[in-house]
């Protein structure tokens, strides 16, 4: 662990490798799972005020789930998180026609429907924050049906901390990600 700013960030993000493989997982992170996708209290007005505009990307059974439960629910843990339908896939994933998840937030962002991506913890997968009175905790969250992930990742040399750029920006902003490719050049692999 190191420290930058508030945060104390894991040296796993530096050390080991990961690309989504989407033609291996099928986007198996927006359907797996007992929890919905973390959201940070500053995401709940916004999941609320663009629900609308959502709306329309959305599929039936996932509009039912988030009409019925709420645009984010509290989960077990006391956390704000994304509705779920069937106890499993988020209310928000879409389906491509390759039978590929994805998220309709994300694909009304594209559209320009919406300003805003999706949930930060989406986007910084496999990195996973939590805040603390002190400091911001940075972590790499494994999880067994990203080892395609992983896989690629090594074979494209690709760590996490570079394929999560944009979102550490997004969460962290430049200048701390510039200081976190610092400390990256400066630590040896083990």
């Amino acid at each position: 662990m190191f420290q930058l700013g508030n945060t104390i960030v894991s040296e796993e993000i530096l050390e080991n490798d990961f690309v989504c493989n989407l033609n291996a997982c099928k986007g198996a992170c927006c359907v797996g799972g007992e929890y919905g996708a973390p959201v940070e209290n500053s995401e709940t007005d916004i999941l609320i005020n663009i629900f609308d505009k959502v709306k329309p990307y959305l599929r039936p059974e996932g509009i039912k789930a988030i009409e019925e439960q709420g645009t984010f629910v509290k989960g077990e843990d006391g956390e704000w998180e994304t509705p779920l339908v069937n106890n499993s896939e988020c209310a928000y994933v879409i389906f491509s026609k390759e039978g590929v998840a994805k998220c309709g937030i994300e694909a009304a962002w594209e559209d320009g429907a919406v300003k805003w991506r999706k949930p930060i913890s989406c986007h910084l997968y496999p990195v996973r924050t939590r805040e603390y009175t002190e400091f911001t905790a940075v972590n790499y969250h494994k999880w067994e049906i990203c080892d395609a992930a992983c896989s690629l990742g090594k074979e494209l040399k690709v760590p996490i901390y570079k394929f999560v750029k944009d979102a550490l920006i997004r969460k962290f902003g430049k200048k701390w990600y510039e200081e976190l490719e610092e400390v990256a050049q400066g630590h040896a692999k083990p």
